[in-house]
């Protein structure tokens, strides 16, 4: 099993590679300095994005792409070096429009949109004049379990009718965000029906009832396209606006996960790889009682240690995309991966940009480094997309299941008394 980037997703890499360093890189100052004078998007992301797509480096994340749809349809296996590559500068992922929640809320749109849907929300989308978040995460109950939420969705002849509250939705302060895609619980439903129970639909962002309350802080940082909290006072939208069918939004929100979590997983690792890139110069340049950090012991644990971890999780990831470009791959062996890689993307962020942090001392704790806004997302990820206590729940479920279908195979590995009374006979 090799997975190591194929010729294709070489000639990508090399090709994003040297547009990042052409064009974005020495934008990044310039990216800062705007967002803290309140500008955002900055002026020039828009230019950046119309050279991105002539260079062909749009929608690299998609691969049921339609001969007639923008972009480049490269396997998960192929985009997930890609992804590793954008997530080095955390804005670059829109330039390509390869940014979360849109990539996944493009991927739910293409599979599951009417034809209507689609020429309404799903080709801006494509085409980047539009962006879109996801609702489902809500303040008053532990919504990685379905069964607890609270906004509701009820059909009034030609009508749905939501009512509800949501918080930490991403992308929905970005002022081209006009779509919200929002997960509700029937109202006509059982309260516990866990896998029928809830539908998926679309409100434009500027429908009557619909309210942004406020951007919420991230451990203290404030993110630009916002990580809000939404209330739902009776929206009204049109019986057309339900994706998919009535009480299948379970399974389009499961649909939805497994891409979005490598998407994530990879800019994850590429964000660890820059952070051990910066330690291990910072400990060739700093010194401390005498001598410099990298003569240090313990420091060159630390910085091994980074190394093992993040090729680890490299290749636990590769092998999730892999999976997914499997059409035969059996769902429960996928699920359980998409979890694992969730839960190790969080530790692995966190355990290696606070190594980083020590390193640089306080300067680690500063804005002068990305490392300070690294550790905050990478604390994040321990809860979004559900707590890492529910995945890790998920792959024993797997493991149990897995130890019931061969109960009793591992019994030759025993040597019990009456196993060593009676040895076989040759």
């Amino acid at each position: 099993m090799d997975f190591s980037p194929s010729p294709q997703a070489r000639a990508w890499l090399q090709r994003l590679q040297a547009f990042m360093e052409r064009y974005l890189l020495p934008y990044n100052a310039a990216w800062h300095q705007a967002v803290r004078q309140g500008e955002f998007p900055p002026a020039f992301v828009a230019d950046l994005k119309i050279l991105a797509q002539e260079e062909g480096l749009w929608n690299l994340f998609l691969p049921t792409l339609r001969p007639d749809e923008p972009g480049t349809a490269l396997s998960h296996l192929d985009y997930a070096p890609l992804a590793e590559t954008m997530g080095r500068l955390p804005w670059a992922a829109e330039v390509f429009n390869c940014n979360a929640p849109d990539s996944g809320n493009i991927e739910l749109l293409h599979r599951f949109a009417s034809p209507l849907q689609r020429e309404r929300w799903l080709r801006p989308q494509l085409h980047g004049e539009i962006r879109s978040a996801f609702a489902m995460s809500e303040p008053d109950v532990a919504s990685s379990d379905p069964t607890n939420l609270q906004t509701t969705v009820r059909r009034e002849g030609e009508a749905l009718v939501l009512h509800g509250r949501k918080w930490f939705i991403t992308g929905a302060a970005h002022p081209d965000c006009r779509l919200l895609i929002v997960m509700c619980r029937n109202a006509d439903g059982a309260a516990n029906d866990r896998h029928n129970g809830h539908s998926m639909v679309l409100v434009p962002m500027d429908t009557p009832g619909l309210q942004v309350v406020r951007n919420i802080p991230v451990v203290h940082h404030l993110a630009p396209e916002g990580h809000c909290e939404l209330v739902l006072r009776e929206v009204r939208v049109p019986a057309d606006h339900l994706l998919g069918e009535w009480g299948s939004g379970f399974a389009m929100a499961q649909a939805r996960l497994g891409p979005g979590r490598v998407h994530h997983c990879m800019r994850t690792i590429g964000q660890c790889e820059l952070a051990l890139e910066l330690a291990a110069e910072r400990a060739l340049e700093r010194t401390a009682f005498g001598k410099y950090l990298a003569d240090q012991s313990n420091v060159q644990d630390w910085l091994a240690e980074c190394r093992l971890e993040i090729d680890q999780a490299r290749l636990m990831v590769l092998r999730t995309a892999w999976l997914l470009d499997q059409p035969d791959a059996p769902a429960t062996e996928v699920r359980a991966q998409v979890a694992a890689i969730k839960v190790l993307a969080a530790r692995l962020q966190t355990q290696v940009v606070d190594r980083a942090m020590q390193i640089f001392g306080a300067m680690g704790l500063s804005p002068d480094t990305p490392l300070a806004y690294f550790w905050t997302w990478g604390r994040a990820l321990h809860l979004m997309d559900g707590p890492d206590e529910v995945h890790l729940r998920t792959v024993a479920r797997h493991e149990l299941h897995k130890a019931r279908g061969r109960m009793g195979q591992t019994a030759p590995y025993f040597t019990t008394p009456e196993q060593l009374a009676a040895p076989p006979h040759l």
